[in-house]
């Protein structure tokens, strides 16, 4: 049987397995969803993969006025953000797929509660005072 080394699946080639893991940022995935989900509009997941100048402009458009915000948080979602020097900040499968619920569902919250508040404000505007004993 042959023993292959830590990190190396088997047929793989040493040097591709090095440049992959070469090729991976140290920054972590789920600060990187979290700077982009919810301070993306001020530019801070820019700052936080190094893209200073793009952080600025970020910042100073207010996330390219919500436009830009969105693509980040599509692109960190789905593991194709990179650092300032061109490699992927990569999250493990289950910090994925745990981003991916926890933005939908907290995206799907704010719609219901929205809807609810718009219903409420319609009912007090609208069809109270046409009540006969209000």
């Amino acid at each position: 049987m042959t023993a292959y080394p830590p990190g190396q699946a088997p047929g793989q080639n040493p040097q591709v397995a090095r440049a992959a893991q070469d090729a991976t940022s140290s920054r972590s995935f789920v600060a990187t969803w979290l700077f982009a989900w919810l301070l993306g509009v001020l530019g801070v997941d820019r700052f936080y993969l190094g893209k200073v100048g793009t952080g600025i402009l970020k910042l100073l458009t207010v996330g390219g006025f919500g436009i830009w915000w969105l693509v980040d948080l599509v692109l960190t979602l789905t593991n194709s953000a990179r650092d300032i020097d061109g490699r992927r900040v990569l999250g493990t499968r289950q910090e994925q797929t745990i981003a991916w619920i926890v933005t939908a569902a907290v995206t799907l919250f704010g719609w219901v509660m929205s809807a609810v508040t718009q219903s409420f404000s319609f009912l007090t505007d609208q069809v109270l005072p046409t009540l006969p004993w209000v």
